[in-house]
């Protein structure tokens, strides 16, 4: 294994030739001006070599680049024109970065798949990669498919160990001053504690806004046990602005941590607003991940010379975004930042997994990392209308709106693969994203393609500590590598993609959380479940724009009025499992009910959903077991009758689901293995 640190020398042979065949840098066209390559391991992966792409290298450095607050297309950075400049105005960022391409320019399959890091984290290889992680190659799918990954750093409150940590700058008042603000912030632990990081959310850790003053005037700390209850106030005596982590109560004063006496439970939503300073402009990633794309996939080389490394490599741009990351993919379409430096589109192809709603970033004293559910963070302003892709009328607010206005207005919208899980529905309102909020359906835009996973939650193997029943197995896995091939066969040939697949209120298929806990089976020891995550319309201080989920917020936010949307699920049959979206083999061929809501369990806010956690109850396996325990539904062998006839069963399901484009011909091999090697009714 060779490695190459901080050097572009190994590079300038092909800048040479580059320059030679006429592709020279075009100044101005994209807003990075240096790249820093500070090492190349090549080959990665102990030599590994993958299919037709052969061995892959990964490239890690960070890209200078400056942005021109001036300019119509950073207009709408929330305090950009607060932030620090240098002498000719512009404001200057660097992000790290990594690429991830095959060492042959000649191999792969041109495809840039840019995985946007979820709090810092990549989530690509883990998901397509089966068995990979961030460091982990698994069994190599994106590799062997060709694709060239890029990662780079945009949330600007990551620590800075963090190696995607993007340093964003600190806003400061027009006279060079401090700003102050509100900042509110919930807590909803798993174990209890001392003392609360103000950094923290429920989701991730970031680094915190500091109390503007550590005797914290004006501040409110509330604690109350379900979300709808109403808050009981904590008694200044029994909080202070302090780390009590290794000092009992009032702890050691800092102006990032709050400490309570006797502790933080388990078993409370705590409630704490405060004033803060410095907040960061944080809004800035949008534009750092516009330019460092349209840079790689545009440019030759940067103003020193630096070779571009995907120079000439690069047709199809697609953008990969799971929960976190693909929020913000949603709010970069909304905020116009698909539009490349010098025309174009940055991204050709968007994955859109599991977001249903925008991301709290571009907002003084943001919170990226916080996210609006039934019991976790429920007022986070993540939440606000517009929902819908396209232009639609907010039943409650009056105004008119759409995810891809701004694209649209320059023609740079993407081809849009959106993919949910059932959590999506009961805990983030999916529901809205088709619907007018009033109970009826919307046509989708042409070039936006709609999966619901049925059955699934929100990822697999999350801690389900706070949760009363079994966490839910159910996997699409599979059915996402099968959908980013065929997204990558649409950009590439224009070939039309697997047809939508999503619950509607016009067949049934999405009905009222009263009616789905109505139809749910009695099985023993299991109540239904009619809860769900619901919010009014939130007046949030009139330097707030909802629309763009953007500017300046005032805290708390406080309700216009009691209306509430229409929220709807998805329906399910007598198994308890659900009827419409892309039913995966668990599904079609199932071992038990399969559902997209958990309740919290005692000690735990009992009651309340938990968080982003499914369920699983598994059939009897005889019918006799399943007479003897009152469970309604028919067991595994009144279902399958033996062993083969489930293994039958399983072939005929993954027939189905590769016809329709779900899944690969090697997962579906896969699938029907395992199904052979199984103990169901052995």
């Amino acid at each position: 294994m060779r490695r190459v640190f901080t050097q572009a020398r190994p590079l300038t042979a092909l800048a040479a030739a580059l320059l030679l065949a006429g592709l020279a840098p075009r100044p101005g066209a994209a807003r990075v001006l240096s790249l820093d390559l500070q090492a190349v391991e090549a080959p990665a992966f102990g030599g590994m070599a993958f299919g037709a792409s052969g061995q892959y290298e990964r490239i890690t450095g960070v890209a200078h680049g400056e942005i021109d607050p001036a300019d119509p297309a950073n207009a709408g950075i929330q305090d950009l024109a607060l932030a620090p400049r240098a002498p000719d105005g512009k404001i200057a960022y660097a992000t790290p970065f990594v690429i991830l391409m095959p060492i042959a320019a000649d191999r792969g399959n041109h495809v840039l798949l840019y995985d946007v890091v979820n709090r810092g984290r990549p989530l690509a290889p883990g998901i397509y990669n089966r068995g990979g992680s961030a460091s982990e190659i698994g069994d190599g799918f994106l590799e062997r498919q060709g694709f060239s990954l890029v990662w780079s750093g945009w949330q600007g409150d990551l620590p800075p160990k963090n190696p995607f940590a993007f340093p964003a700058p600190i806003a400061h008042a027009p006279d060079g001053g401090t700003i102050t603000g509100p900042v509110r912030k919930d807590f909803a632990l798993f174990t209890p504690k001392p003392s609360l990081n103000l950094g923290a959310t429920d989701l991730g850790h970031g680094i915190a806004y500091p109390a503007a003053d550590l005797s914290a005037p004006g501040a409110v700390l509330t604690e109350r046990v379900h979300q709808a209850d109403p808050p009981h106030l904590v008694p200044r005596e029994d909080w202070a602005l302090a780390d009590c982590a290794q000092t009992p109560f009032p702890g050691t004063p800092s102006p990032t941590h709050l400490c309570r006496r006797g502790g933080f439970d388990t078993n409370h939503i705590y409630e704490f607003t405060y004033t803060a300073r410095d907040p960061r402009v944080l809004g800035l990633g949008f534009a750092a991940t516009r330019d460092l794309v349209a840079f790689l996939r545009n440019e030759t080389a940067d103003a020193n010379g630096i070779v571009n490394p995907l120079a000439g490599r690069v047709r199809i741009t697609i953008a990969h975004g799971t929960s976190q990351s693909g929020r913000f993919l949603r709010s970069f379409l909304d905020l116009g930042f698909n539009a490349a430096p010098g025309g174009g589109r940055v991204f050709d192809g968007m994955v859109v997994h599991i977001a249903a709603v925008r991301l709290a970033l571009n907002q003084r004293f943001a919170q990226p990392s916080a996210a609006a559910m039934q019991h976790e963070e429920h007022l986070a302003p993540t939440q606000d209308f517009p929902f819908t892709w396209q232009t639609s009328r907010d039943p409650l607010s009056r105004v008119r709106a759409g995810i891809l206005d701004s694209c649209q207005k320059t023609r740079t919208c993407p081809e849009i693969f959106q993919e949910l899980s059932s959590i999506e529905y009961w805990n983030s309102r999916a529901a809205l994203d088709t619907t007018d909020g009033a109970g009826h359906d919307l046509p989708l835009p042409a070039n936006v393609h709609l999966y619901h996973f049925a059955g699934t939650q929100h990822v697999l193997g999350l801690n389900a500590g706070p949760c009363q029943y079994a966490q839910n197995p159910n996997s699409y896995l599979e059915a996402m590598r099968a959908l980013l091939l065929r997204l990558t066969a649409r950009l590439e040939t224009g070939v039309a993609p697997p047809a939508s697949r999503f619950p509607r209120v016009a067949d049934n298929s999405l009905i009222e959380p009263a009616e789905a806990a109505r139809i749910f089976p009695h099985i023993p020891g299991v109540a239904g479940n009619a809860l769900v995550n619901d919010l009014p319309v939130m007046a949030r201080g009139p330097g707030f724009d909802p629309v763009r989920e953007s500017g300046i917020l005032a805290e708390p936010p406080v309700a216009k009025s009691p209306a509430r949307y229409d929220v709807r699920v998805p329906a399910v049959d007598g198994d308890g499992n659900e009827t419409d979206g892309v039913r995966s083999l668990a599904l079609q061929v199932p071992i038990g009910t399969y559902t997209g809501w958990n309740r919290r369990k005692a000690g735990f806010a009992e009651g309340d959903l938990c968080y982003l956690v499914g369920s699983f109850f598994p059939f009897a396996r005889t019918r006799a077991e399943r007479a003897a325990s009152g469970d309604p539904r028919p067991s595994l062998e009144e279902r399958y009758g033996d062993h083969a006839g489930y293994v039958a069963a399983v072939n005929a399901a993954s027939a189905r689901l590769s016809a329709n484009g779900f899944l690969t011909p090697e997962d579906a091999a896969r699938l029907r293995a395992e199904a052979e090697a199984s103990d169901v009714l052995r």
